[in-house]
């Protein structure tokens, strides 16, 4: 089950030459819904309470999107670690309902005045796992 949807449009800006949306924009589409649903659960200042870096990210691209389409990105918490925790997301067309592409990223707990990982805070388990 999906925990948390977010809608976007294609820009003409997200398209390459050949009058698809570039691969690399996908990055910027999983980033959109990531920052969404993490203000969601944590409010406006979730970022300073609960710093995290993202650590990796693969893409499995299924079907192009094209100029002006409506998007959905899906997202869920898919594993909790000590200090990482994954995220699995789907990317479909709304109007049509076809699966675009299907990803998976790993974020890590980060201390960014001491500029390195932490474990998972008691706070950030108990909302990661209430978004399982």
């Amino acid at each position: 089950m999906w925990r948390y949807e977010h809608e976007l449009d294609v820009r003409f800006c997200d398209c390459d030459p050949l009058g698809h949306v570039n691969n690399a924009v996908y990055l910027s589409y999983l980033e959109a819904a990531r920052f969404s649903w993490w203000r969601h659960v944590f409010g406006a200042d979730g970022f300073t309470a609960n710093g995290f870096i993202v650590a990796r990210i693969e893409i499995d691209y299924r079907r192009a999107a094209l100029p002006a389409d409506r998007l959905i990105v899906r997202l869920k918490i898919d594993t909790i670690g000590t200090s990482s925790f994954g995220i699995k997301y789907e990317i479909a067309n709304v109007r049509t309902r076809e699966l675009i592409a299907e990803a998976k990223s790993v974020q890590v707990a980060y201390d960014y005045t001491a500029g390195r990982s932490i474990p998972i805070s008691t706070d950030l388990r108990a909302r990661l796992e209430a978004a399982l």
